[in-house]
């Protein structure tokens, strides 16, 4: 009697703890080749990477997607919620709490191969060319910051599979994308291989980018995931997806 009442208040004791965790959310947009889908779940060489220091922190969540504005809004009005792939900025930097990088972009203007026309020296230079970004992004601010009008210049989208479209349907002139994610893309998409090309690398847009946790998340739980992430970055998925190695 005494033995079973023990076991059932140990029982009730972890129920207990466990219930004083809270849920955390991990929320993210599609990206190849860093966030993609396969057999109905979140994949990509930066989604490995979240996932490794998930399982090395030894929380499980699940991953949600969404275009990259919703996704974004959810994780700065939400505690407990991870997400990723999201550039360190000034100005975001206090709004969240910064895991660690999982990967590294070197974006740049993406033309169709056959638009020969378009031979792009410096983006001060594209006139009235029109670029697909997405909403919510870091370039779209930064284009804007050089000018660029939403509207005009600049052809808001949901996602970056979207600015691929318009790019692909002759809608929009450029995209901004990493040139590792050129071919992806192209299959993605069901485009013939070399149907688009990287003509013009923009320095203030190739940036580590990273995953972080709003600002209400338990900073126990901050601290276990940094901590689990400073384990990633000695493994080889982790330098081969810093490097460009897809």
């Amino acid at each position: 009697m005494i033995k079973d009442l023990v076991v059932l208040l140990c029982a009730s004791f972890a129920l207990a703890a466990l219930a004083e965790v809270p849920a955390l959310r991990v929320v993210t947009e599609l990206s190849p080749p860093h966030q993609t889908m396969k057999e109905g779940k979140v994949d990509g060489v930066s989604t490995q990477i979240v996932l490794a220091t998930l399982q090395q922190a030894r929380i499980e969540s699940r991953i949600e997607v969404y275009p990259w504005a919703r996704a974004f809004y959810i994780a700065s009005s939400t505690p407990n919620v991870l997400i990723y792939n999201m550039a360190r900025t000034p100005e975001r930097e206090q709004e969240f709490h910064w895991i660690g990088p999982v990967a590294n972009y070197r974006l740049g203007l993406v033309r169709l191969t056959e638009r020969t026309d378009l031979q792009p020296n410096h983006i001060k230079d594209l006139g009235s060319a029109v670029i697909a970004v997405q909403r919510g992004d870091f370039a779209t601010s930064y284009l804007q910051q050089q000018g660029m009008r939403i509207g005009k210049e600049l052809q808001l989208s949901a996602d970056i599979l979207e600015s691929w479209r318009l790019l692909m349907k002759g809608k929009v002139d450029y995209v901004i994308d990493d040139k590792a994610a050129l071919a992806l893309m192209e299959r993605q998409l069901s485009q013939p291989e070399g149907s688009t090309r990287f003509v013009l690398a923009i320095p203030a847009l190739e940036q580590w980018t990273y995953l972080a946790a709003s600002k209400g998340t338990d900073p126990q739980v901050v601290k276990k995931l940094q901590q689990a992430h400073l384990q990633v970055q000695k493994s080889q998925l982790y330098k081969n997806v810093m490097a460009g190695r897809f």
